[in-house]
């Protein structure tokens, strides 16, 4: 049974305003022609909705249900409306970003948090991968942007550097390198090694940034990572705006490594030259070139 949304705004202008008189001005209508609306939905319901015996007509049990379901259609409407009317000034639907867990996390957030201050509709997809997992997920989900460290070049992407990441090779404070000075690549591989896996189905840089010891264990991201150095369960790179705090309290160290404790990546943000971004996206790609760029 079809109910239309004008019988339940005159409902509820009725109930609102107290009176069908003043429904009727309100809705510029006539009174006649609120009355007749409120009468066909009861027709259509086969249920009184208001109680006309006494001087002031009152809504009976099953038009106070129908009333907050009623206000419940009204509002989603509404929003729909305005979704429409968003959608229509160049907001997408939807949009998905893929970023590197390498990425500085804090402002990432800090722009989606931004989006949602602004109130745009968009709905957004934040894919977070590693390595070669970030292109391949951007591939396959047919995403509209992703921040990659690593990413294969195609003369069907649009490409802008961003800022270099700088990564530390740290470990725990406890940890029998901490001390040590002039470490070198022999004395490394003889402990145990802890990185980020490759997130991609074919490990394309499964062996990216590894010293080549025995013992190198691999952890799905940068906060797994972090608790198993902090426990002193092996070394490893880590990007240092993850690890500022335990750099300067002195939970970790950075290693006197002889071929270098700091490293430079420079991250990309991508996207695809033969399909423009929306108005969301374009916005988001603006912000991250602002931030990172």
């Amino acid at each position: 049974m079809a109910i239309d949304l004008e019988s339940l705004r005159v409902l509820s202008a009725v109930v609102a305003e107290g009176s069908f008189a003043k429904a009727a001005e309100k809705l510029n209508k006539t009174q006649s022609a609120v009355s007749y609306q409120i009468q066909k939905l009861e027709q259509r319901l086969g249920t009184d909705l208001f109680d006309r015996s006494a001087y002031r007509a009152e809504l009976t049990p099953v038009g106070e249900r129908i009333l907050a379901e009623g206000e419940r259609l009204l509002h989603q409407a509404r929003h729909v409306s305005a979704l429409v009317d968003q959608f229509s000034a160049g907001w997408e639907p939807r949009l998905e970003l893929v970023v590197d867990g390498m990425m500085p996390g804090e402002e990432m957030l800090g722009v989606l948090k931004e989006m949602v201050e602004l109130n745009i509709p968009t709905h957004i997809q934040l894919r977070v991968e590693y390595l070669g997992g970030v292109q391949q997920r951007f591939e396959q989900d047919n995403a509209e942007l992703m921040l990659a460290l690593e990413y294969e070049p195609d003369n069907q992407l649009l490409v802008h550097a961003l800022h270099p990441v700088e990564t530390v090779l740290v470990v725990s404070a406890e940890h029998e390198l901490a001390d040590m000075r002039n470490i070198t690549l022999d004395t490394l591989q003889q402990h145990v090694e802890l990185t980020v896996h490759d997130s991609s189905y074919n490990k394309a840089y499964g062996g990216w940034q590894t010293f080549g010891g025995e013992r190198v264990f691999y952890l799905s991201d940068f906060r797994a990572k972090l608790e198993a150095i902090a426990i002193g369960l092996g070394y490893g790179w880590m990007p240092l705006d993850k690890i500022c705090q335990q750099l300067n309290g002195g939970q970790l160290k950075e290693l006197d490594y002889q071929g270098g404790s700091r490293h430079l990546y420079t991250p990309v943000l991508v996207r695809r030259r033969d399909r423009p971004l929306g108005r969301a996206g374009q916005w988001l790609s603006d912000q991250l070139l602002e931030r990172f760029g």
